[in-house]
């Protein structure tokens, strides 16, 4: 689009089905290549992925022309395909249904690609579910618990 200018700055998140503990520090860095490579492939930036066994965090530069929602579609798909096609995990992969996508200013970048690229550390101290309900709360998402992710007992 000719003289369209935007900054865009979005943080997903999503979780492995049932939150179960399934991405290997084994294969995590080729899964986030091929992550970056689908965010890439559909024209958007990527400035940080990272995650634990359970959960993903990717941090992106995105065009306003992109539909987050499709992208996300893409890269679980995409990914979901991937892992299994590799027999990277030893179980059947899905990502979990349901994603979160939160803005932030471009004053912020530097922060929030540190926050994503901690993810090990930060969940020494806290839970996934506290730091996704906490996102919730922080941006003043409304939201009922029974439509959150299936948390484990």
């Amino acid at each position: 689009m000719p003289n369209t200018f935007s900054q865009i700055y979005i943080q997903l998140v999503f979780a492995v089905q049932n939150r179960d503990a399934l991405i290997d520090i084994s294969w995590e860095e080729r899964l986030y290549q091929y992550i970056t490579g689908i965010v890439q492939h559909k024209g958007q930036k990527m400035i940080a992925i990272n995650g634990t066994p359970n959960h993903i965090h990717i941090f992106i530069g995105i065009k306003p022309s992109s539909c987050i929602s499709d992208l996300v579609r893409e890269i679980k798909k995409s990914s979901n395909d991937f892992i299994n096609e590799n027999k990277l995990s030893r179980f059947r992969f899905n990502w979990q249904e349901g994603y979160g996508a939160f803005s932030y200013a471009h004053s912020q970048i530097d922060a929030v690609a540190k926050y994503v690229m901690a993810q090990k550390e930060h969940h020494k101290k806290i839970t996934f579910k506290d730091e996704y309900i906490g996102f919730l709360q922080k941006f003043n998402i409304e939201f009922d618990e029974k439509y959150l992710f299936d948390w484990l007992a």
